[in-house]
């Protein structure tokens, strides 16, 4: 099975031999696989279809639109058609209500992809703020965000992205586990004081604006995320033909600063 982009999975045909011998991965080609990536957020819904790519090949991101896409409310019955907008994306000016459930349905080429689940309402950001820990090679600002519980039983899940300027920097999935009094936190290493010595991915500098999103998600969606982090396809959301991706209902909120790294405090 050749290698594809997008973390599919792969079966590879090892040679296995001396110490002395080269090793010889040797991959049998698939057809491109279908990737369904939907989400329904207050202001509308927006959907992305695309296919795999070989992993020795550069990552392809066109976005297929001949595809037939629809949202269904199943608490009302209520269907609706997406249609292509400018970016490629099927999208339609729905506004999601918490509570109700949603289906949505993708056809293309005779095969046809469905996924339902239910619409979340928002969490709540409490807190924002960086403080510089002292690593053995230099200091790190550490940003900590703590946001508000809101599932009614525990195993509520979340999606946590923090964007650099408006660009995407960090994202992980987090659950309310380590909850106490109804207040999760979330704690990422940032950038190293001497940006110098920083990395391009990694270094914040005066000015720079972090905005964190928080989402609640289904347990479906935070397994799917937490197979992502460990370079896997994980667990299919959608039912039907084989396809990847996920769809997710929810309602994100989020807070933003100012990376000032002199108005940070030393943590003690």
């Amino acid at each position: 099975m050749k290698l594809y982009n997008y973390f599919l999975a792969v079966s590879a045909c090892l040679a296995t031999a001396s110490c002395e011998k080269e090793l010889d991965f040797k991959y049998h080609d698939i057809a491109p696989i279908t990737v369904i990536e939907g989400e329904l957020m207050p202001d509308g819904i927006r959907v992305g279809v695309t296919l795999t790519t070989p992993m020795d090949e550069p990552m392809d991101l066109t976005r297929l639109t001949d595809a037939a896409v629809s949202l269904r409310d199943l608490s009302t019955g209520e269907i609706y058609s997406l249609s292509t907008d400018a970016a490629g994306y099927y999208s339609a000016a729905i506004s999601g209500i918490p509570g109700h459930e949603y289906r949505l349905r993708a056809e293309r080429n005779g095969c046809v992809y469905e996924a339902e689940t239910e619409m979340y309402g928002p969490s709540e950001i409490l807190s924002l703020e960086f403080n510089w820990i002292k690593m053995p090679y230099d200091h790190v600002a550490v940003l900590q965000c703590k946001f508000a519980d809101v599932g009614p039983q525990l195993g509520d899940c979340y999606w946590v992205k923090l964007f650099r300027n408006g660009e995407i920097y960090r994202w992980t999935q987090s659950d309310d586990r380590g909850a106490i009094d109804g207040v999760c936190s979330f704690t990422v290493m940032t950038t190293r004081r001497d940006t110098d010595e920083e990395d391009d991915e990694d270094v914040l500098y005066d000015g720079d604006v972090i905005t964190c999103t928080v989402s609640r998600i289904s347990k479906a969606m935070y397994d799917y995320l937490e197979a992502l982090q460990n370079d896997s396809n994980g667990p299919c959301m959608l039912t039907g033909d084989m396809c990847l991706g996920y769809f997710i209902a929810t309602t994100p909120v989020e807070k933003s600063i100012v990376f000032h790294p002199d108005e940070i405090p030393f943590y003690k």
